[in-house]
């Protein structure tokens, strides 16, 4: 499959999550003519007078009052694409870096951006002959994100290394290719923005809904092997909050015909998780919804805006990075609430069932080692939650006075996302023992993951090392985010 492109647009957020997955892209030559006529008029408006224009005939940060020579400019757009690269490990992932291609990739189609269709052509070209540089995940201390890119960037010219260890130079050779030299404002062009932010922002919004899935899954068999009470799960119970009621919905309809318990009322964590997952998800569609703003919004700087050169701060991705915080929030909630399900399965004294889901309690230590594991996991995920986009400090002898840190709270919310998806295993894992133990059939409409988990990981009938079936749930859990919404019928 192919994206094609005939306007910056169609690069839109679908079409960098195909990109992500790994399409290839196709630029309309219309479109290519169309840059290449606006890449005149911003030449000929930087050769026209003696106007200073930021990182072009200047320096950049707190040098930007210093002119350059004709001279100097002639290597000042490369320059600036090796002197900022001074970052390491780890590198983001091969996914994340073609979605940050993609990202670029639509900025350089921008007429406000004035970059050349050779360039634009380049990195299309990189995309499609599969070209990863190695790019700093974290460690970026700069208002922008000058550090990382600078890293990505710098291999079109052939410095600087890949994913896989090799260098640019051999990747370009291997590739027949010849560097690429960027002409005047494109290596400027290269290093602004925050197309980082953006990228996680995309890719872990889908992530986290897919999680969402699984944990409603993980609470509604929950209820179910313990046999909870359902009517706290009727959707008009949500008032006018439509997110709640559709989860509630779900929950109720999953849990529809398992066998009930004399329970008068079941522990607050089988019954709050609609409310966690709501929230979870508005956060989650808020997220994704800043990320298709910021990719309509210039974040070159300077931008050519009606025949000037303008300066932006599309750079500060505070509103990714605060959505990004609260989604990490939400999911720590969420992990919270699932861990004491958990809990409350292994305790006889709310399930009914023998002590820590094994058969032969006292001998056996049935599934409370498991439970350990999951508040490992949650210990981890707590502490993701404190804030990234937070910290100001002084860089550039005061120029930069203000970061955001949106990358690294995109690293957070990836890491919050692998918590959460090993303790939903956990939870899924003791649900599916329970309802072994109970020997019920359980609601019709969750059979089918019943069965489903019991394949990867069959009932514990005496102990033995789970990890490495716990690891196989987490990675069949990744492929299969859907969950029934209805009872199968017949």
């Amino acid at each position: 499959m192919t994206v094609l492109v005939r306007t910056p647009g169609d690069l839109d957020i679908a079409a960098i999550r195909r990109i992500a997955d790994g399409e290839q892209v196709q630029l309309d030559e219309q479109l290519l003519k169309a840059v290449a006529a606006q890449r005149e008029v911003v030449l000929a408006a930087l050769t026209e007078g003696a106007h200073p224009v930021y990182g072009v005939n200047t320096g950049m940060g707190r040098l930007a009052g210093t002119a350059l020579t004709s001279e100097q400019q002639s290597e000042h757009q490369s320059r600036l694409l090796v002197g900022r690269a001074v970052g390491g490990p780890p590198w983001l992932p091969a996914h994340d870096v073609r979605a940050l291609f993609a990202i670029r990739l639509r900025d350089l189609l921008e007429p406000e951006t004035g970059a050349s269709a050779d360039a634009a052509c380049f990195l299309a070209d990189r995309l499609n002959d599969g070209f990863v540089p190695a790019v700093p995940a974290t460690g970026s201390g700069s208002a922008g994100e000058i550090i990382p890119l600078s890293h990505a960037f710098q291999t079109f010219l052939g410095l600087g290394t890949m994913l896989d260890g090799t260098s640019a130079a051999e990747a370009l050779a291997s590739r027949g290719i010849e560097p690429y030299r960027p002409g005047p404002k494109e290596g400027t062009t290269f290093i602004q923005g925050a197309p980082i932010a953006t990228t996680h922002a995309i890719l872990r919004a889908p992530t986290g809904e897919n999680l969402v899935e699984l944990q409603i899954l993980a609470t509604a068999l929950t209820i179910d092997a313990l046999g909870a009470p359902r009517g706290i799960y009727r959707p008009d119970l949500a008032g006018l909050d439509p997110i709640l009621a559709d989860v509630l919905a779900r929950i109720r309809t999953l849990t529809d015909g398992g066998a009930p318990r004399p329970l008068v009322q079941a522990p607050v964590s089988v019954r709050v998780g609609p409310q966690a997952l709501a929230y979870t998800r508005r956060i989650l569609a808020a997220l994704n919804e800043s990320a298709r703003r910021t990719l309509a919004a210039p974040t070159d700087s300077p931008s050519f805006l009606d025949g000037e050169f303008t300066s932006t701060a599309g750079f500060h991705a505070a509103e990714l990075g605060l959505r990004m915080d609260a989604a990490s929030a939400a999911l720590a909630h969420v992990g919270e609430i699932s861990v004491q399900r958990m809990h409350r399965l292994l305790d006889e004294r709310f399930s009914g069932l023998p002590a820590q889901l094994t058969p032969d309690p006292g001998p056996q230590a049935g599934l409370a080692p498991l439970h350990k594991r999951a508040v490992g996991e949650l210990h981890a995920l707590r502490r993701l939650a404190s804030p990234a986009s937070l910290g100001s400090i002084d860089t550039s002898a005061g120029q930069e006075d203000v970061q955001v840190f949106a990358l690294e709270a995109g690293e957070q919310l990836r890491a919050a996302l692998e918590h959460l998806l090993v303790i939903t295993a956990c939870e899924l894992i003791a649900a599916h023992q329970a309802h072994v133990l109970r020997g019920e059939p359980g609601a019709p409409a969750l059979r089918d993951s019943y069965r489903w988990i019991g394949e990867v990981v069959p009932p514990v009938a005496e102990d033995r090392s789970l990890g490495p079936e716990l690891t196989a749930l987490v990675a069949a859990a990744r492929s299969r985010p859907s969950v029934p919404s209805a009872p199968p019928t017949g």
